[in-house]
């Protein structure tokens, strides 16, 4: 009986490599097993000339995460984002890059975790899926890093598009939300912190630098074009750098106002003259960005990116950014509001850690119900008895107290852990939320929205679209 020949053809068979045998003991010659002729092998014809003939839309499959995401594109509402294009009917000019187009390729990217405008710019060229999403069009590092800074509020609508679609939906209730905040590197370094009289110094060379350039730029006859070129890009820099230097100055006053504020809090002892005498510092780099302790122990240049969580459907309805290295600044009421703002519910139970507790946010919050545990006491002897009922307590206080020392209280208090900790590890590892690559706190609080919808998106996509 003859075997069956293969199914598969001769040219697209794997490649076996029939190497020379050893010799065998039985007294088998060299020339024998030469005898049987060279190897044959598949190798590349990178000069054949093929007929294609392929679509976009065959790039991927049916059932590709990047169809989920235009799919929910589509079905948003974009028309902040085209305020800005002056290309219209009736007016010559190149016609602009379809703002959905780019907001695809930006939800798609921190999906992925890419956070590098560059990084997206090199992907629409070798990746399928983003030149699947490109469709042709070709876009660069930055067009894609502008849009993604330059709609601030067109951005934070679409956010609340989302939210409200959600809630819409009934996948989101927000009677009870989860706050934490997370620091995030900046791209600012430590050496860029100067002292009041090094920036002064810095500015005033940074203004006779711009004003050697410009003098040089009025008499354009006395230079050749390559010159001029040259010397504009170098007076381009350099205001940059003097107005980067003018918003670090603009920066002190409000340095020097908490300062006071905190040695007034620590009083007249040796504490509060340790931190009257401390020297202010701003970065040159990021006048906005602060020394901050981060989540490895260390201190470096950064930003506290705060978020608020619906326990139940763990969907991020809250997003903002601040300077504060301190969460007991202040943060949780306007976080409530944004998010009753986005909304249109109404948040009855609000949970934070110890970071956040101050007592006249506890008393301020009549009709929210707020658990955060109370701060260590101090005396090792008072350790365990912190929600103890004072005569001095208010009534916020003793329902607060009562409401921590309950089960009930504990219970509901481990959804806060169990929500917002997993969100903040979702969106710095797999979400983009490691570095902001951008300078400035509306910059930072763009990223962290374009973050925050890639996380949305991505988990509740497919619902949205029921």
């Amino acid at each position: 009986m003859e075997p069956l020949e293969s199914a598969v053809p001769k040219d697209e068979q794997p490649l076996l490599l029939e190497l020379p045998e050893k010799p065998e003991s039985t007294g088998k010659s060299k020339t024998e097993t030469e005898a049987r002729g060279p190897v044959r092998l598949r190798q590349p014809q990178r000069q054949q000339f093929t007929m294609m003939v392929q679509c976009f839309d065959d790039l991927i499959g049916e059932d590709h995460p990047v169809r989920m995401v235009v799919a929910v594109v589509e079905q948003l509402d974009v028309k902040d984002f085209c305020v800005p294009i002056q290309a219209r009917e009736g007016v010559a000019g190149r016609d602009a890059t379809d703002p959905r187009l780019l907001i695809a390729l930006w939800l798609y990217a921190c999906i992925r975790g890419i956070g590098s405008a560059r990084e997206v710019a090199r992907r629409c060229e070798e990746s399928i899926p983003f030149r699947w999403l490109c469709g042709g069009i070709t876009v660069n590092h930055r067009l894609l890093s502008d849009f993604r800074t330059d709609h601030g509020k067109a951005l934070d609508n679409l956010f609340t598009q989302v939210i409200a679609s959600l809630v819409e939906k009934g996948l989101v209730k927000v009677s009870r939300i989860s706050q934490d905040g997370v620091r995030v590197r900046v791209g600012a370094g430590a050496g860029s912190f100067r002292r009041e009289e090094r920036l002064h110094k810095l500015l005033e060379e940074a203004q006779q630098h711009v004003e050697e350039l410009r003098r040089q730029l009025e008499a354009p006859e006395q230079m050749a074009a390559d010159k001029a070129k040259k010397v504009k890009a170098q007076k381009r820099r350099a205001e940059e750098k003097q107005k980067r230097l003018e918003q670090a100055m603009e920066q002190l006053p409000e340095l020097k106002k908490k300062q006071e504020e905190a040695a007034r809090m620590a009083g007249q002892g040796k504490c509060g003259d340790k931190i009257r005498n401390k020297e202010l510092r701003v970065s040159t780099t990021d006048p906005e960005a602060r020394v901050l302790k981060m989540p490895n122990g260390g201190f470096n240049p950064g930003v506290n990116v705060q978020l608020a969580t619906d326990t139940e459907s763990r969907a991020i309805v809250g997003v903002e950014v601040s300077n504060q290295g301190s969460d007991s600044s202040g943060l949780s009421a306007p976080m409530r509001q944004q998010v009753e703002e986005r909304t249109g519910k109404k948040v009855e139970e609000h949970l934070l850690d110890g970071g956040y507790l101050r007592m006249e946010d506890i008393e301020k919050a009549q009709k929210v119900k707020l658990y955060l545990p109370p701060k260590a006491a101090r005396d090792p002897k008072k350790r365990g008895r912190e929600l103890e009922i004072k005569p001095g307590d208010s009534e916020a206080v003793r329902e607060w107290k009562q409401r921590m020392a309950s089960e009930e209280g504990k219970e509901i208090y481990k959804q806060r852990a169990a929500t917002s900790e997993t969100v903040n590890a979702d969106l710095r590892i797999y979400r983009g939320l490691t570095q902001m690559l951008v300078r400035g706190l509306a910059k930072d609080r763009c990223v962290a929205l374009w973050c925050a919808l890639a996380y949305n998106v991505m988990h509740f996509g497919m619902k949205l679209l029921q």
